[in-house]
């Protein structure tokens, strides 16, 4: 059949289609019928992220800073760390003598030796041919002497070993010697120990004991067993005097 000119073409109606030339973006924004988004400049999405990571860099500064300065700021000077301590002497004398005086310049004691050592490891004094002269307030004068002496770094203790020999004796009272081959002087409660055997000179009589324990503050010597006296010819008890009698005891 021959189609009638005067009808015409009869199209459908088509839906209208937005066409946009840009980015993916920007068409979805056209699409869902928003206004485009202007894309910010450069520098200040530069500025953006400083602001953002400023802080953890700034404290990432400091930790490193600090680290820095705990490990070069100079110490407190302080005591150094204690080495090994030396057993053998760290000084030593020959032909010595030592004084010590009182405020008015008087001599009070005297200590003189063949060969002192000092041991840093106790502290000790190590005399070889020692010789001592000591002066108590109460005028009491002290001679003691010993093949060697071990004594502490204030003299506190004083050890005589072999052929040890101590004189006392006070202006008007009878003379005390003492001799033995141990005798072990505390200067600071004047006493004097042995636990060996000794021999005690005092009034007019010579004593053989075990050993012995004199305290001179309490003036009384005591003899330990076992325990022989002679009197010695010739000799008799001092003069009477203001010191306090010494009291003997035999245990």
């Amino acid at each position: 059949m021959t189609p009638n000119p005067a009808r015409g073409l009869h199209l459908p109606d088509l839906p209208e289609v937005s066409v946009l030339i840009g980015s993916v973006s920007d068409g979805l924004d056209v699409a869902q019928g928003a206004e485009p988004t202007p894309r910010p400049a450069r520098g200040y999405r530069l500025r953006q992220a400083l602001s953002s990571y400023l802080p953890l860099l700034l404290m990432g500064l400091l930790a490193v800073s600090t680290g820095w300065l705990v490990k070069n700021t100079p110490q407190i000077p302080g005591p150094m760390a204690a080495g090994p301590v030396r057993q053998d002497p760290d000084y030593t004398m020959t032909g010595f003598s030592i004084s010590r005086f009182d405020p008015q310049g008087r001599e009070v004691l005297r200590i003189a030796g063949d060969l002192l050592r000092h041991y840093p490891a106790t502290d000790q004094l190590d005399i070889e041919g020692v010789r001592i002269h000591a002066i108590a307030p109460d005028g009491r004068v002290t001679d003691a002497s010993a093949r060697r002496a071990l004594a502490n770094g204030d003299g506190s203790e004083v050890q005589l070993l072999g052929g040890a020999r101590v004189t006392s004796q006070v202006e008007g009272a009878d003379t005390l010697e003492m001799e033995g081959e141990f005798l072990h002087a505390f200067t600071r409660f004047e006493r004097l120990r042995s636990h060996l055997p000794v021999r005690v000179r005092h009034g007019g009589a010579e004593t053989h004991a075990g050993g012995l324990d004199y305290d001179h503050l309490a003036r009384q010597l005591q003899f330990l067993g076992p325990v022989r006296t002679t009197l010695l010819p010739g000799r008799h008890a001092g003069a009477a005097s203001a010191t306090p009698p010494l009291k003997e005891i035999r245990r």
